[in-house]
């Protein structure tokens, strides 16, 4: 029998799954890696802190797997990132993730300057310091000596395909998030290229997410194992690759994660961005493309109140959570803690409880907690039914969908039923499925044997309920948008800025 791998580099840790020709996982490794921190609204990593990952979880793997039966490889990964390397392929700074703040002003120029109408058109997108572009502006200027060295530049899944094959390649997923990639005709976009003034010899070559980009070297096969000359495939962003490992690729089923952000993906089998920027527009991972509402601080924001202001026992504060009727005695939490992407592209916003009095509890504030991340998630099911997507179903995955309480929270809140499925191989499963697909001739998209263990049924009464509260959750937002950017500038000022511009 033939087996494929899937390597996902993921924002804590990598993640390795060993699947079978009928898609099934036969093994899988986690290794974790730090996040560094070193100023407020900086957020990094070491790209070599991957690739030993990487190493270690495969060592790990190969004790009980003969890895010559290895006919393929796919790797994911966080989106966005930017890896600078210099001429020998070294990374020349730590690598600036997705969740990074620091490139405000550079987003503002970008959106301001060159226009958010230039950005959509030529981009489908417009700039967000998560996106790659900002991050190349604030190098740029900051650090014009590394940018001076800088030989080229990938993204973070694709640093581990670089190790693999010895030549920089991407998919058409991945590179949609870079604000310089032409996600209408799948190719990296010209004018943005000299925007940003880049050449296009420092982007890597981009493929299909399920094309073979290359072969596993010899200096690839000595350091893990991994038999050489097996075909790579190009893979694809997190993203995409989890929505490959859900069968989810035709219009009418929408991928809901609850990770440590929150992602609303929505396919479509046309291109049609939406005209405002509110979601993104991005290939996905079959030729086709999808539309994608992120929520920064999903998992963070019930991390952030169980670990760090709670004692850390989520199984007890989700059963008080419980007993808290719906609307948390009308009490509303604004789960900002990161700024936001969509629907508003605020770098300002901050996480904020609205109606706090004497009689909440910390059951209440919980069920806030978990309310106010599902009414942000569905803020972008909303747009996406404005844009005449198809939006009849939900198929959940991520650690927030292992509480039953949450998922009937968003049936109740979307007024959509809500799949959960019982892979536990997230990205990592949907690239060992292209790299399957690769080398097999696997439709992987429509035959992975994964499926869903419950249905949560929308409850009509709750949900008109809801719609209530959602049209005073979003009118919260426009309130205090002014206070959000008044209140940075105010901290700017005085010097004890938490935000990093």
């Amino acid at each position: 029998m033939s087996y494929t791998l899937g390597i996902d580099i993921g924002t804590s840790g990598a993640k390795m799954v060993i699947i079978d020709k009928f898609g099934k996982i036969v093994a899988e490794a986690i290794r974790a890696y730090p996040i560094y921190h070193i100023h407020p609204g900086w957020s990094e990593q070491d790209p070599e802190d991957w690739w030993t990952a990487v190493k270690d979880g495969l060592q790990e793997l190969f004790q009980t797997f003969d890895p010559s039966q290895l006919k393929g490889v796919g790797v994911s990964g966080q989106m966005h990132g930017l890896v600078a390397l210099d001429e020998n392929g070294n990374p020349l700074l730590p690598a600036i993730l997705w969740n990074d703040q620091r490139s405000h002003e550079e987003t503002d120029y970008l959106n301001n300057v060159v226009g958010k109408g230039t950005l959509i058109e030529l981009t489908g997108n417009i700039a967000s310091p998560g996106f790659t572009a900002p991050k190349i502006l604030w190098l740029k200027k900051h650090r014009p000596d590394i940018f001076a060295k800088v030989k080229s530049i990938c993204l973070p899944k694709d640093y581990i395909n670089y190790k693999l094959v010895g030549e920089l390649v991407t998919d058409v997923s991945d590179a949609s998030g870079t604000l310089f990639f032409d996600v209408r005709n799948r190719k990296w976009s010209e004018p943005m290229l000299k925007i940003l003034e880049l050449h296009p010899d420092m982007l890597p070559k981009v493929y299909e997410s399920y094309e073979a980009a290359g072969k596993v070297n010899e200096a690839a096969e000595r350091e893990t194992a991994l038999p050489l000359g097996i075909p790579v495939v190009a893979g694809a962003g997190d993203n995409a690759a989890g929505a490959v490992g859900i069968q989810i690729a035709e219009e009418g089923t929408v991928m809901v994660s609850l990770g440590t952000s929150g992602v609303v993906f929505a396919p479509q089998s046309t291109y049609l961005p939406d005209e405002f920027a509110r979601l993104h527009s991005f290939c996905d991972a079959n030729g086709q493309w999808h539309v994608m509402g992120v929520t920064l601080s999903a998992g963070a924001s019930l991390k952030w109140w169980v670990e760090e202001i709670q004692d850390g026992r989520y199984d007890l504060l989700l059963a008080e959570a419980e007993q808290i009727p719906n609307g948390s005695k009308g009490l509303y939490f604004l789960p900002y803690l990161s700024g936001e992407r969509t629907p508003h592209n605020d770098p300002y916003a901050r996480g904020t409880f609205l109606g706090l009095s004497h009689q909440h509890t910390r059951g209440d504030m919980t069920r806030a907690v978990l309310e106010g991340v599902s009414f942000s998630l569905y803020e972008s099911i909303v747009i996406a039914q404005q844009l005449q997507i198809p939006v009849n179903s939900v198929r959940a995955i991520g650690g927030g969908a292992q509480s039953p309480l949450w998922l009937q929270m968003i049936a109740d809140i979307f007024g959509l039923p809500v799949e959960h499925w019982v892979s536990s191989g997230g990205p990592a499963l949907g690239v060992a499925l292209l790299a399957l697909r690769a080398t097999e001739g696997l439709d992987a998209f429509k035959d992975a044997p994964v499926g869903m263990n419950h249905i949560f049924e929308p409850d009509e009464i709750r949900h008109k309920a809801y719609q209530k509260r959602f049209q005073q959750y979003t009118l919260l937002y426009r309130s205090l948008k002014d206070a959000f950017s008044h209140m940075y500038n105010l901290e700017k000022e005085l010097g004890c800025s938490h935000h990093q511009s």
